[in-house]
């Protein structure tokens, strides 16, 4: 069975990925909240290429489900609204 790969335009492109920054900021305002309540928050490290690079603070930053949070939500919700995200890394 042969492997197949889906990739976006974006990780296609040779040139440099723009993230808009502003977009950016305004989208983790609009997760933040859902973060809070559970006892965590967000804090932007700062982005390279198509990458956005996270710190989980609080609650999540020892919480086991965090890498699922980072994926399934935040991941997801950031290349949905943020032209330019391909992928988000959070450090401890």
């Amino acid at each position: 069975m042969q492997e197949v790969t889906i990739r976006s335009a974006a990780e296609e492109s040779e040139e440099p990925v723009e993230i808009d920054l502003e977009k950016l900021e305004e989208t983790l305002e609009y997760i933040r909240p859902a973060i809070q309540m559970d006892g965590g928050d967000l804090i932007l490290l700062g982005t390279e290429g198509g990458t956005v690079n996270l710190q989980m603070v609080g609650a999540c930053g020892g919480c086991p489900m965090s890498t699922m949070t980072l994926k399934a939500g935040i991941e997801r919700i950031l290349r949905d609204r943020v032209p330019g995200v391909i992928e988000v890394n959070a450090e401890a």
